[in-house]
């Protein structure tokens, strides 16, 4: 197993600092060393106090390290002082086997494990996390060692000296911080006012890497995972385009899916994609066993004449191939309920929409069922347990297919209360280009499974169904 030794701060939420790093490079498979370089404290409400290692508890960590495990990467982070910045770049000078001096190129030393700098010089509150002096010390003893430096906007117009508002300005300082050593450069650009941009350069090319506004409340220790996913990738033998590109990849969905812990800025997710792949058979599993029981207790009754589906996303699901269906629909034929082809992903693109709007304001609601439209159900509803809620007629809902259900929905569930449970059933009196139906909810299939064939059988007692 490769390792990345990670340098850095402690944070006692874990949202940043080498708890995220920790995190990040495990989950891609490598095995993170420690070296504590100051304990925080803070909480998602911001820092409140900064507690430096000693340097000379700093340099003991790495030596023990350095002596014993093999290092495949390095990632600093948060240094807090002078003395831990010249400690660490001693450290390395004598582990990558470079003079004091800095005149052997590093990028022609092949088999050295790469340096990735996050040159933390604040919190995202504000809060100094390096004093004046490191800041320069940073420059001097670490940027001749590192291989990918990763500044954000502010840290870049600090340490380039210059004022960036566009990204030709955010390349400019990206080429200058190049020249002061590092081999590359990744500079962000989330804070810029106009399209975010990061700009990638060895000094000769330079890429401007696009991407798109994200709306993410909970972005704390975006930098740190950054960072650490950037040197797990580089001791796995990545290049560094290659690297970044997955990196990238990382970060943005971390940060849409942010975890709303705390009181403040709660921390970015890295798990989220993961979490994703290792629930791809349970949610097949779950479907099998939900449609086993529909055939065997006949929901054909409230099948409406377009078919029925049931659909189950992965947790963090963002598109339809996120959302497992059935491919030939569930049917009524004349024998019962039939339902042709096990169930697939992408498969039920009707329930997509809906299923992903729902979750985006109550992320354990992954399933949904749509049945046949029935006069009552709202009023019957109560009897069985069921909360019920009914589109109300809107333009919005008269016409318009199943993005503009979903967008109904989604205001359904936003003029819910923070205390009000969200609904296990929603009837839509239908539109244009759209039939009436009822749309069940559930965390998962066996759930909506039991709300479906609850209502048939009150429906059949009641002389309804």
């Amino acid at each position: 197993m490769k390792t990345v030794l990670i340098i850095a701060g402690s944070d006692p939420g874990a949202g940043a600092g080498l708890q995220q790093d920790l995190k990040t490079v495990t989950l891609l498979g490598a095995y993170g060393l420690t070296v504590v370089t100051a304990l925080t404290v803070q909480n998602t409400q911001g820092v409140q106090a900064v507690h430096p290692v000693p340097a000379e508890a700093v340099a003991a960590q790495m030596e023990a390290i350095l002596a014993d495990f093999q290092v495949d990467a390095v990632k600093i982070g948060m240094l807090a002082t002078a003395a831990a910045v010249r400690t660490v770049a001693a450290q390395l000078r004598q582990f990558l086997g470079i003079e004091p001096t800095g005149s052997e190129p590093l990028s022609l030393a092949p088999g050295r494990p790469p340096v990735v700098l996050d040159p933390v010089l604040a919190a995202g509150g504000g809060e100094a996390l390096l004093e004046d002096e490191g800041v320069e010390a940073l420059k001097e003893e670490l940027f001749p060692l590192t291989y990918v430096l990763t500044p954000n906007l502010p840290e870049a117009e600090r340490l380039a000296g210059v004022e960036i508002r566009t990204p030709a300005h955010l390349e400019e300082a990206a080429r200058r911080l190049q020249a002061m050593g590092p081999v590359w450069v990744w500079a962000k650009g989330g804070h810029l006012p106009e399209e975010p941009v990061d700009v990638l350069t060895d000094g000769k090319n330079a890429y401007h890497l696009r991407h798109e506004r994200l709306q993410a409340p909970h972005h704390h220790g975006s930098g740190c995972l950054l960072a650490a996913a950037l040197a797990a990738h580089l001791a796995q033998g990545l290049s560094v385009p290659e690297a970044v590109n997955l990196t990238r990849r990382l970060v943005q969905q971390a940060l849409r899916h942010g975890l709303p812990l705390g009181q403040g800025v709660g921390p970015v997710n890295p798990y989220a994609p993961f979490a994703r792949e290792l629930a791809r058979y349970e949610v097949l599993e779950s479907l099998r066993q939900a449609a086993e029981r529909l055939t065997r207790e006949d929901i054909s009754p409230l099948i409406p004449e377009a078919a029925s589906n049931l659909g189950y996303a992965v947790p963090y699901a963002e598109g339809p191939d996120d959302v497992a269906g059935f491919p030939g629909r569930i049917l009524a034929a004349p024998s019962g309920t039939f339902i042709p082809t096990p169930p697939a992903f992408g498969a039920t693109r009707r329930l997509v929409p809906l299923i992903l709007r729902v979750m985006e304001s109550f992320p354990h609601l992954r399933a949904a069922m749509n049945i046949r439209y029935e006069e009552g159900v709202a009023e019957l509803a109560p009897k069985l347990h069921l909360r019920a809620t009914a589109l109300e007629p809107s333009a919005e809902t008269e016409t318009g297919g199943e993005e503009a259900l979903a967008r109904a929905v989604t205001k359904v569930l936003q003029r819910l209360k923070s205390w009000e449970p969200p609904p296990d059933l929603i009837c839509d009196p239908g539109g244009w280009g759209r039939e009436p139906g009822i749309y069940l909810l559930g965390e998962n299939p066996g759930q909506v499974a039991e709300k479906a064939l609850a209502l048939k059988n009150a429906l059949a007692v009641s002389g309804r169904g």
